[in-house]
């Protein structure tokens, strides 16, 4: 496998940012985040940061054609010819077939998907319980397995423990309703391709980890053979 072309998929909160910083530096992979590129190419003014901007100051969602136009150039970067992580995208089965022609273009394919589950009961007590320091955004501890010393009290400078809105049960519970009315369906689609890999979220995230290389050495051998 001369190519470690990966797609991390899962609900919001079950880890797949914390398994990107790893696997990046585990592979040397350009972690891809679709919101990241979009923040670029916007800054600097390149034809499709234009055209997204466009859509984006009229309010309108950036169209699906000029997303993939980003992700295709980003992944024919050097940095990225030995493979990439991508991650937020695709969020659908149009996106994805979208993401299949381009990288057929570039004579390029995927080398598996890697879901990582976790119940949304789960979810909801692992974002909900998220408390963050007024001071010092970095700060952050859990009602339930990092709490502070003093109840919604920084243990590091004293200020004020906070939620933030899109910590609410509500708005999670929103954000789970979307993932499953739209990005589930990408987990049969990618299993009837064979590249459907899945992990279980709710272990420790270096269990999830040692697990996530322990497959990809795998699938490694898999196609030497």
């Amino acid at each position: 496998m001369s190519q470690l072309n990966l797609i991390l998929l899962g609900p919001p909160g079950a880890g797949k940012g914390t398994q990107a910083d790893r696997l990046r530096d585990d592979f040397v992979l350009p972690h891809i985040s679709t919101g990241d590129i979009l923040r670029e190419q916007v800054a600097q003014g390149t034809e499709l940061g234009k055209e997204a901007r466009r859509y984006m100051d009229a309010g309108e969602l950036v169209p699906d054609d000029v997303i993939v136009g980003m992700i295709t150039d980003r992944i024919d970067a050097g940095d990225a010819r030995d493979g990439f992580l991508l991650d937020g995208f695709p969020r659908n089965e149009k996106q994805a077939d979208a993401l299949k022609e381009a990288l057929d273009k570039l004579g390029r394919r995927l080398s598996a998907v890697l879901l990582i589950e976790v119940p949304d009961d789960d979810l909801v007590r692992r974002l909900a319980g998220r408390r963050v320091c007024v001071k010092n955004p970095t700060h952050i501890y859990h009602v339930d397995f990092d709490p502070p010393k003093h109840d919604d009290v920084c243990d590091q400078d004293g200020a004020r423990l906070m939620q933030r809105d899109d910590d609410r049960e509500e708005t999670i519970r929103n954000r789970l309703h979307v993932y499953h009315s739209q990005t589930e369906p990408l987990i049969d689609y990618y299993d009837e391709a064979g590249l459907l890999r899945r992990f279980d979220g709710r272990r420790n995230p270096d269990e999830v980890h040692r697990h996530i290389r322990a497959t990809i050495a795998t699938l490694r051998l898999e196609d030497e053979f």
